[in-house]
């Protein structure tokens, strides 16, 4: 909807953090210089290809462009090896990214992680998502001050499986919604849990095999480990562990799936490289990693459950609506970029809808598709058509919206507002309706406030509080009014007996 018509946001907008460098900002912020950037010979190599990506170019190629993939290491075995590795007709690859069940639910921050999946997906590679169901107990130190509150094992254990669950409707959403049956070949995917292999690794045996090839003077060198350790607090064994076990993570998926490649987030180059270097020392194998951009709001915290700002991907803790108004509400200098990393709509399609945008700014354009392409990838497409009739009803009055409304969408709308089980009688008008309801107060302060125009029911301002219910007007066909009492207060009103 237009400016004027939009609630406040709960937050601010978010942007993206953006980093340059093989190491600047990706080893979750464990250097505050920037090293020099990616040598100049792969960064031609890979703007060539991008150059033609949008015909035939390589994957590497296709997603830098778009922004998605950020950085990969190391820069030299890249141009050396993976520009070939990835180019179209060669054998497939497998990436996995892992995803640490801290919460019940993904959240916005997860999705860049998911796209880059996907996007190996459509390109004939083969993807496992990692659910971490032991590594979330130590808990990931990378840009933290302090240490993650403990989580039992039953916890854990209870959001892993919420996890699985949500990765698993991407997957088949992205599947069912957004792969035509001309695309190719959809590489194959699996969902692990990194508990499957690591509960059952004897302490002795890590310790003398992975253990014995990961360096201290490595680990101890990074400025997230050298400042927790000066802290007052300090920082646990367990927390410093937790890179090793990354690491075993990724030889693990190496040796018994042949991955090849980790994918994470920019603060995960830390524990990247430790996966590297296990792998390449144990196994003598070229082994990649790859980052995707953070996504962080206008203070530049980055968003997610820990700083408290999470657009969660769960419905029953944001709802359909919720997300769809977050992307809607994007602002210009970033809703391009956002349609290029969380879309699947070709770079030509997107360059339209910005030439069109710049035509007609007012119609937000970008947002809109933006907010309707993300929702109903994380929701399908009941979720997307209950995000539009929720916005209909809300910012537009629209009766046939609110009838066409189901009680959980009632409550997901109007989450603070009071909901009361009427009966019908014959005569009732607008003042008792707001009394059984105890919308207003008793006495004549309440009769006045429908009389200066404070009470609309289903969107319509009533000011006569002697006007008599009407059915189909005053009470929809669903047998739900929505009364309003001055601009924010809302009551659901379920009508019984009709």
């Amino acid at each position: 909807p237009p400016r004027s018509q939009r609630p406040p946001g709960k937050m601010a907008a978010p942007t993206l953090r953006r980093c340059c460098g093989r190491a600047a900002g990706l080893w979750g912020g464990l250097r505050r210089v920037p090293p020099p950037p990616l040598p100049l010979s792969l960064r031609r190599r890979v703007h060539e290809q991008a150059r033609r990506a949008r015909g035939a170019g390589g994957l590497l190629a296709a997603q830098s462009e778009r922004g998605l993939f950020q950085e990969v290491f190391p820069a030299q075995s890249a141009e050396e090896q993976l520009l070939q590795l990835l180019e179209r007709g060669r054998p497939p690859l497998t990436a996995y990214c892992g995803f640490d069940p801290t919460a019940d639910s993904l959240h916005v921050g997860h999705l860049l992680a998911v796209m880059a999946l996907l996007h190996f997906q459509r390109a004939g590679h083969n993807v496992i998502a990692v659910v971490g169901g032991a590594t979330a107990r130590l808990g990931d130190p990378s840009g933290r001050e302090r240490a993650r509150e403990p989580l039992s094992a039953e916890r854990v254990r209870e959001h892993a499986r919420a996890l699985r669950a949500g990765l698993e409707r991407l997957f088949e959403n992205h599947r069912e919604l957004f792969w035509g049956p001309g695309g190719g070949r959809l590489g194959q995917a699996a969902l692990l849990d990194n508990a499957r292999w690591l509960d059952r690794q004897p302490l002795l045996d890590f310790l003398c095999g992975a253990g014995g090839r990961l360096r201290m003077g490595t680990l101890l060198s990074r400025q997230s480990c050298q400042a927790r350790l000066h802290s007052p607090e300090g920082m646990s064994l367990a927390e410093f562990l937790y890179p090793a076990l990354q690491a075993y993570d990724f030889l693990h998926l190496h040796q018994h799936h042949g991955c090849r490649i980790q994918l994470g987030g920019a603060d995960q180059m830390g524990n990247i490289m430790s996966g590297y270097e296990l792998v390449t020392k144990m196994t003598g194998t070229d082994v990649f990693g790859i980052t995707v951009p953070l996504i962080t709001s206008t203070t530049g915290d980055k968003l997610g459950k820990t700083a408290g700002n999470a657009v969660w991907l769960n419905r029953d803790k944001t709802s359909p609506f919720e997300l769809y108004q977050f992307f809607v509400r994007q602002q210009d200098n970033i809703v391009e970029k956002y349609l290029k990393l969380f879309t699947f709509l070709p770079l030509e399609e997107i360059d339209h809808i910005m030439a069109m945008h710049a035509k007609e700014p007012e119609k937000w354009g970008p947002q809109k598709r933006l907010a309707a392409e993300v929702t109903k990838f994380v929701h399908g497409r009941e979720g997307l058509e209950s995000a539009k009739r929720c916005t209909k009803a809300l910012y537009y009055s629209s009766v046939e919206a609110l009838e066409a409304m189901s009680d959980q969408e009632l409550q997901e709308l109007f989450k603070q507002a009071p909901s009361a089980e009427l009966v019908l009688e014959p005569g009732m008008n607008v003042l008792d309706l707001c009394r059984k309801a105890n919308a207003i107060l008793d006495g004549p302060s309440g009769y006045q406030k429908i009389t200066d125009g404070g009470v609309s029911i289903n969107g319509i301002r009533v000011t006569n509080p002697e006007t008599v219910l009407i059915l189909g007007q005053h009470i929809l066909k669903n047998g739900v009014s929505l009364l309003r009492i001055g601009k924010k207060n809302y009551y659901i009103i379920k009508w019984l007996q009709l």
